[in-house]
C-alpha cells in the first residue's frame, strides 16, 4: 500500500471517528434531554443522568481535538457508547410512556445501564489518564454568558467535573482555573458547585493531591466557597479540615494561604476548632509563624485563624506551653504591616480576660514591643498604630506597674504626638486612651502637663463629636488638679478665655457645662485663676447660672466671692 493510499485511510478513519463520536453526543444529549420527563424510578434515572453527563463532556471534550493520532483508542469505545445509548434510549421510551413489562425487571434492565455507563466513564477516564489523547482535548466547553439560565451553567460545571475526574494534569489544572474564576465572578456558580454532585467531593480529593498546582487552585476554590456561610457545612460535611491541616503542613506556599484562608473562615466563633485542632493544625500554623521561611499573607492568615482557636481554653493553654508569646511578640516588630497588625491583634486574644498570660506578655517584652509600633519616626501606618495603641489600652491599664513601664518608655511623649497629628480613628483612639492614663497617677497627671497636653485637649472642647468633647474635658479637669498643671495652664490668658466662651455657648445645663464648671472651679485654686476668672466678662454668665439653681455655678460664684474679690462682683451667694 502506497503512502498517499495510507494517508487516504487515515484520513478516512479520522473523519469516521469524527462522525461517531458527534454522533454519540446527540444521542447522549437526546438521552439526558428525555429523562428528564421520566416520572418512574427517578433515583435510577438520576444516576443514569449523571454518568451520561459526565460522559458526554468527556466526548465533546475528545470532539474538540483535531489530531488524527487519537482515531485509534475511540475504535472500540464510539460503538460500545452507541449501542448502550440506543438500548437505554428504548428503555427511557418505555418509562416516559409508563408502556414496560414489569416493574422489577425494568429495575433489573436500569442497573444493567448505569453499570454499562459507569464502565465507559472509566474506560475514557483510562485513556485521559493514560495520556494517549493530545492536549487538544484541553479545550473547554464555552463559558456561558452573563444573562445564561440555570441549566446552561449547570452544564458547563459537570463538564468541568468530568474534566477533573478524567483528565490528565493539564486538563485538571485548567478545568480548576475555569472553575475559580466563574465562582469568584459570579457567585451563582458557587450554589451549583454545592448542588452538583462530587464537585466538592472532588475539590477536597485535590488537596491531597501530590502535584502542587492541583492543590493551590483547589485550595483557591474551596476558600471562595467557605466565604458563603450557606456552604461552610457542606465543606464540612465532606471532611475538608483534615486535608486542609495536611495543606498547611506539607503545601506551597499558596496552597498553604488558601486553606488557612478557608479554615479561618470556617473557625469563626470557635466553630469547628477543635476539629482543627485535633488534625494537628495548631502546630502547623505556630510553625508557620515562627520558622521566618513565609510571607507576611500567610502568616497574617495564621495569626487570624489562631484568633479563632484561643477562644477554646485548651487550646490556649497549649499554644502558651508552646512558648508561642515569644514568637508573637517577635513578629510585633516585624516590618511587615499585616504580619504587625495580626500578631498584635493575637496577642490581646490570648491575654484578654486573662491575666497569667497578660503578665507573660509583660515579661516578655511586649509593652516595649507595643510602644515602639507608635515611634513617630517610624514608616508605621495609620492602622498599626491604631492597632498597637488598642493593645497597649487593652493590655498595661490594669496594673500600676505597666502603667510605669510605659511612661519609662516614652509612651507619654508619643501618645501626645498621636492625640495632636494622629488621623482622625487615631486620635480619637489616643483621646480615649489618654482619658484613661489620666486617672492612672498624680505622675502620670504632672508627665502629661509638662509634655503639652492640656492646650491640645483645650481644643477638642468644641469638637463635633459629643463623646470627644466629653472625655477631653473630663481629662483636662483632672490634669488641672494638679497644682502645676493649673498654674501653667492660667498662665496662658486665652486658655481661661476659650473655657469661658464655651461656657457661655452651652445651650442647655449639660453634663459638658458641669465639667467646664468643675475645670474652672479648679482654676479659683490658684490666685491668678481666680483673678482672670472674677475679671472676665463673661462673669455675668456664671452669675446668672448660679442665680437659675445650677449648683457648680453657685459654688464658683461663691468662692470668687471670698476676700479681695468680693468687690468685682454684685452680690453674695449662698445655698
Amino acid at each position: 500500500m502506497g503512502e498517499e493510499e495510507q494517508h487516504q485511510n487515515s484520513t478516512e478513519s479520522f473523519m469516521a471517528m469524527k462522525a461517531g463520536l458527534r454522533q454519540a453526543i446527540e444521542v447522549i444529549s437526546s438521552l439526558i434531554f428525555l429523562s428528564h420527563s421520566i416520572k418512574v424510578f427517578s433515583v435510577k434515572w438520576q444516576l443514569i443522568r449523571k454518568k451520561l453527563e459526565e460522559l458526554n463532556s468527556g466526548l465533546m471534550a475528545a470532539e474538540n481535538c483535531d489530531s488524527s493520532q487519537n482515531t485509534r483508542v475511540f475504535s472500540g469505545l464510539i460503538p460500545s457508547v452507541l449501542v448502550t445509548a440506543n438500548e437505554c434510549h428504548n428503555l427511557a421510551r418505555s418509562c416516559a410512556d409508563l408502556s414496560y413489562s414489569g416493574k422489577l425487571l425494568m429495575q433489573s434492565d436500569l442497573d444493567v445501564m448505569i453499570a454499562r455507563f459507569d464502565s465507559h466513564v472509566k474506560n475514557l477516564s483510562g485513556i485521559y489518564s493514560a495520556g494517549i489523547l493530545s492536549h487538544g482535548f484541553a479545550i473547554v466547553v464555552s463559558r456561558p454568558g452573563l444573562g445564561a439560565g440555570k441549566d446552561d451553567m449547570r452544564f458547563y460545571i459537570r463538564d468541568l467535573l468530568t474534566r477533573m475526574k478524567i483528565g490528565d494534569i493539564e486538563m485538571k489544572r485548567q478545568a480548576l482555573v475555569n472553575l475559580y474564576q466563574v465562582v469568584d465572578e459570579d457567585e451563582r456558580y458557587a450554589k451549583l458547585v454545592v448542588e452538583v454532585g462530587d464537585v466538592v467531593n472532588v475539590l477536597v480529593g485535590f488537596l491531597d493531591s501530590p502535584e502542587m498546582e492541583i492543590q493551590e487552585e483547589a485550595s483557591k476554590i474551596v476558600s471562595l466557597l467557605s466565604g458563603f456561610d450557606l456552604y461552610k457545612g457542606v465543606l464540612v460535611g465532606a471532611g475538608i479540615i483534615g486535608p486542609l491541616v495536611r495543606v498547611l503542613e506539607n503545601g506551597s506556599g499558596l496552597g498553604k494561604e488558601g486553606a488557612a484562608r478557608c479554615l479561618q473562615r470556617l473557625t469563626v466563633n470557635s466553630d469547628n476548632a477543635w476539629s482543627v485542632s485535633a488534625h494537628g493544625g495548631v502546630t502547623a500554623l505556630l510553625k508557620i509563624c515562627s520558622s521566618g521561611e513565609f510571607g507576611g499573607e500567610l502568616i497574617g492568615l495564621a495569626c487570624a485563624l489562631l484568633r479563632n482557636l484561643v477562644g477554646v481554653d485548651e487550646i490556649k493553654r497549649f499554644i502558651v506551653e508552646e512558648g508561642a508569646i515569644s514568637t508573637f511578640i517577635k513578629l510585633a516588630r516585624s516590618r511587615d504591616e499585616i504580619v504587625q497588625i495580626n500578631s498584635m491583634e493575637f496577642l490581646q486574644n490570648m491575654a484578654s480576660g486573662d491575666d497569667s498570660v497578660r503578665q507573660m506578655v509583660v515579661r516578655e517584652g511586649g509593652i516595649r514591643a507595643l510602644v515602639r509600633v507608635l515611634d513617630p519616626k517610624s514608616s508605621t501606618s495609620s492602622k498599626t498604630r491604631e492597632v498597637a495603641l488598642r493593645a497597649i489600652e487593652n493590655l498595661c491599664f490594669s496594673s500600676q506597674s505597666c502603667i510605669n513601664m510605659l511612661m519609662n518608655f516614652g509612651f507619654i511623649n508619643q501618645l501626645f504626638f498621636l492625640l495632636r497629628n494622629g488621623e482622625a480613628s487615631v486620635q480619637e483612639l489616643a483621646l480615649k486612651v489618654t482619658f484613661r492614663l489620666c486617672s492612672a497617677s498624680e505622675e502620670a497627671k504632672k508627665a502629661m502637663g509638662d509634655a503639652g497636653f492640656m492646650p491640645e485637649l483645650l481644643k477638642l472642647l468644641d469638637a463635633k463629636s459629643y463623646e470627644v468633647r466629653e472625655m477631653a474635658t473630663e481629662a483636662l479637669s483632672s490634669l488641672v488638679s494638679v497644682p502645676k498643671n493649673r498654674k501653667r495652664f492660667v498662665q496662658d490668658d486665652r486658655n481661661v478665655g476659650f473655657l469661658l466662651q464655651l461656657l457661655d455657648q452651652e445651650d442647655s445645663i449639660s453634663g459638658n457645662k458641669k465639667l467646664l464648671l468643675s475645670i474652672l472651679m479648679s482654676l479659683t485654686n490658684c490666685n491668678s485663676g481666680r483673678r482672670k476668672i472674677a475679671s472676665s466678662g463673661y462673669l455675668k454668665n456664671i452669675e446668672k447660672l448660679a442665680e437659675a439653681e445650677v449648683y457648680d455655678a453657685k459654688k464658683l460664684v461663691r468662692k470668687l466671692s471670698t476676700n479681695r474679690f468680693r468687690s468685682i462682683l454684685s452680690g453674695f451667694w449662698h445655698s
